[in-house]
């Protein structure tokens, strides 16, 4: 009566966030994951399912699945239970339950499967309870972070009444002569005990200047600011300590003059050029690996799609699903108000199209043509703008770009040979920056016996990495051959690919840009980008 992962992951079976309460390795739980959408019956109704080994509670939320993997003696009831409770702290958590906002909480939702399970048995716990953990609130502290502003707002309180009294001094000296600001300004500092005078260098006093006294010998030295810096453990400075030590030097209680502007530029200068850059406006992020970069004209098409595919170690698809994007950069203005014509493809007919909200529905039956539903209006220049969206998810064997044939063989020494090959089954597309990942046993190390192969051993992952470059219509198939101590079969598995590509799995392109008021032809620049997401056979 254990459980041994809690986990989110995708419809696909792309895992998101995992806490492994027993002794289980990473390509074990990636492949308890990976195979756990294909073990769910068409419309079925039951929250469980088992295999030989394990068993998995389960529970849908939107696009992904929150579960519990569990072995087989486990109390059903308990773990429902318990998944109920889990399900509950990813949706008060996370806003939505999508991947991006599930990754950007995954620390968080750890550290709630950790206050929910221990050592795989469920804690006497609600979700108050467990949401009062992760808050971590302290009433002293929100105690002594009042007090604290509240000094804070009375020094600058009594700082800006401070200045604006030596404002009207300095204003009163200047109007009445030397003599008279001399009298007023020591009346003033007998009244106060505390200012005198201070004469400005752009401005001296009349009264220095008919005495013939110096400007030196008539400003009194402020006396030097003695800090002792921050200090671990030190006295809190009372608010009456810090008023003293500001009052001690004129330029932290005066209020700043028009004239003193310009000094403050090369700080606000140098700030900026300590923040980290940022990209330009207008550019377009793309992962396009080392595919060559595209000249950009004044209407510029950025197309993107990923690809989700988990292929079972015969070939067959178990999930694929494809998500595709359209964005739209105008650079100039007077190419604002046009409309794209995207290329006939008989293949795309079986796509889910979405448009912009303000971006016209496509015509039944007719051309494909993405144009505002306002014509008087234009599209935004100088700011990319998502104006197409694209979906497809059936397990459609004809549609694999790239097959994989992993096959080990125990030999009879205690070590395994290990076969592997890639073929392209699209010839259309051409793959570049190709990666072949496959896991090894703990603990061992290949021997390749291809000769013109790059590999590399990752150190992280424990895993060989095939990189084949590019794979297209002349360089088609590929095999590596390789041995390895170690008879599982199933340590070899899931093997992973990485890939790009310049061009879209059902030929979605932009034919022609006019514009909408003459029909002339307008010069555009488009990129096309295909890569995985999860690409898997396992």
């Amino acid at each position: 009566m254990v459980v041994l992962a809690a986990s989110i992951c995708t419809k696909a079976g792309k895992p998101l966030v995992s806490r492994q309460f027993r002794e289980l390795s990473r390509a074990r739980i990636e492949s308890l994951l990976t195979s756990f959408p294909t073990l769910i019956p068409p419309n079925s109704q039951h929250t469980s399912v088992e295999t030989a080994d394990v068993r998995y509670v389960y529970q849908p939320l939107d696009d992904v699945y929150v579960l519990l993997v569990t072995n087989k003696a486990s109390n059903i009831l308990q773990d429902l239970d318990t998944l109920h409770l889990i399900a509950r702290v990813v949706s008060d958590t996370c806003r939505v339950p999508e991947e991006r906002e599930i990754l950007s909480h995954a620390f968080t939702l750890l550290a709630a499967f950790d206050e929910v399970i221990s050592l795989g048995y469920r804690e006497n716990i609600n979700l108050m309870q467990v949401r009062n953990v992760l808050e971590m609130d302290s009433h002293e502290e929100k105690i002594q972070e009042i007090i604290a502003r509240n000094k804070e707002a009375e020094a600058k309180e009594e700082l800006k009444r401070r200045a604006k009294q030596l404002e009207i001094q300095r204003r009163e000296q200047q109007r009445g002569g030397g003599s008279s600001a001399s009298y007023l300004g020591n009346a003033y500092a007998g009244r106060s005990g505390t200012y005198s005078p201070v004469p400005r260098a752009a401005s001296p006093s009349p009264f220095a200047s008919n005495t013939g006294t110096s400007a030196s010998s008539a400003v009194p030295k402020a006396p030097a600011f003695k800090g002792t810096g921050m200090k671990l453990g030190a006295k809190k400075v009372k608010g009456a300590e810090l008023l003293d030590a500001m009052e001690a030097d004129p330029l932290v209680a005066a209020e700043p003059e028009p004239e003193d502007e310009p000094a403050a530029a090369p700080v606000q200068q140098q700030q900026v050029s300590a923040t980290p850059s940022a990209p330009p406006p207008g550019v377009i992020p793309t992962g396009r690996g080392s595919l060559p970069s595209v000249d950009k004209q004044p209407v510029h098409i950025a197309i993107h799609e990923t690809l989700s595919l988990s292929l079972t170690r015969e070939g067959a698809p178990r999930a694929l699903e494809l998500r595709g994007d359209m964005n739209l950069l105008i650079a100039a203005a007077d190419v604002a108000k046009i409309k794209l014509s995207l290329k006939p493809s008989a293949s795309a007919t079986r796509l889910q199209f979405k448009q912009h909200p303000n971006v016209a529905k496509f015509a039944p039956g007719g051309d494909r043509v993405l144009a505002l539903k306002d014509k008087s209006r234009a599209f935004p220049v100088g700011q990319p703008l998502g104006v197409l969206k694209w979906r497809w998810a059936e397990k459609d064997e004809g549609v694999v770009p790239l097959s994989i044939n992993c096959w080990p063989t125990p030999n009879n020494d205690g070590t395994s040979s290990v076969s592997l090959e890639y073929e392209l089954e699209n010839p259309a597309l051409s793959l570049s920056d190709v990666t072949i990942s496959i896991p090894l046993p703990t603990g061992s190390y290949p021997t390749v016996s291809t000769d013109d192969a790059q590999w590399t051993v990752n150190v992280h992952t424990h895993a060989l990495d095939w990189k084949v470059g590019t794979v297209d219509e002349e360089n088609a198939t590929g095999s590596l051959e390789f041995t390895v101590a170690g008879d599982d079969v199933g340590a070899f598995f899931p093997v992973h690919v990485g890939w790009v590509s310049a061009q879209s799995l059902f030929g979605i392109e932009v034919a022609s840009v006019h514009l909408v008021e003459d029909e002339s032809a307008i010069e555009f620049s488009q990129e096309v980008t295909l890569a995985p997401e999860l690409y898997v056979v396992s």
